[in-house]
């Protein structure tokens, strides 16, 4: 473990300009820091009364607390999300609100529209999801976990659901989703 250049604690590697197969003591100045590998999160999301983008906002803030090193997170609505956003992650939070007992619309457009694109180029990426329910939420999750069985998204985290009015503590639990996959991609337990 090393401190990064911000003195935090971090998996990067330091290096020092020494010619390749000799060594010698360096000094601070002549020492340099090698980031890791950064992994990505990738949080999508399709919102129609604005619950399901708190949940995603808390979310994002999760996965980018200072607890966490190492992890590009990015949050993009559902419409605007394609092949390129899944090819670049390493991790998914999928969030949509229940419309009439399954995913929203928005939702399943992103699925339907990245599905055959990024067929065989995707294996087993880790995600979790996040549902704002007028209901139990239970349908709608069935629905994701049939489409994520065919990319296939390898279910990591347990769902988030936020059954009746938002409240603090379904927020809180998105922000900790968003932090337990962001650590998780950090420390390569997926």
């Amino acid at each position: 473990m090393f401190l990064n250049p911000n003195g935090r604690p971090s998996r990067g590697l330091l290096r020092n300009h020494a010619p390749a197969g000799n060594c010698y003591t360096a000094t601070c100045s002549e020492i340099r820091f090698v980031e890791a590998s950064v992994k990505h999160l990738l949080i999508v999301y399709h919102t129609q009364t604005g619950n399901t983008g708190r949940m995603a906002e808390a979310a994002l803030a999760g996965a980018r607390s200072e607890d966490v090193d190492g992890v590009d997170a990015r949050l993009l609505r559902a419409r605007d999300a394609g092949p390129d956003d899944l090819l670049w992650a390493h991790g998914l939070l999928l969030g949509t609100p229940e419309n009439f007992g399954y995913m929203s619309g928005g939702m399943k457009d992103f699925l339907d529209r990245t599905f055959y694109p990024v067929e065989g180029k995707i294996l087993s990426l880790p995600y979790a999801v996040f549902i704002s329910a007028g209901n139990d939420g239970t349908m709608a999750l069935a629905a994701i976990r049939r489409i994520a069985n065919g990319y296939p998204f390898k279910e990591v985290q347990a769902p988030i659901i936020a059954a009746g009015e938002l409240t603090d503590e379904h927020l809180k639990g998105c922000w900790e989703l968003g932090l337990a996959m962001a650590l998780g991609l950090e420390m390569d337990l997926f």
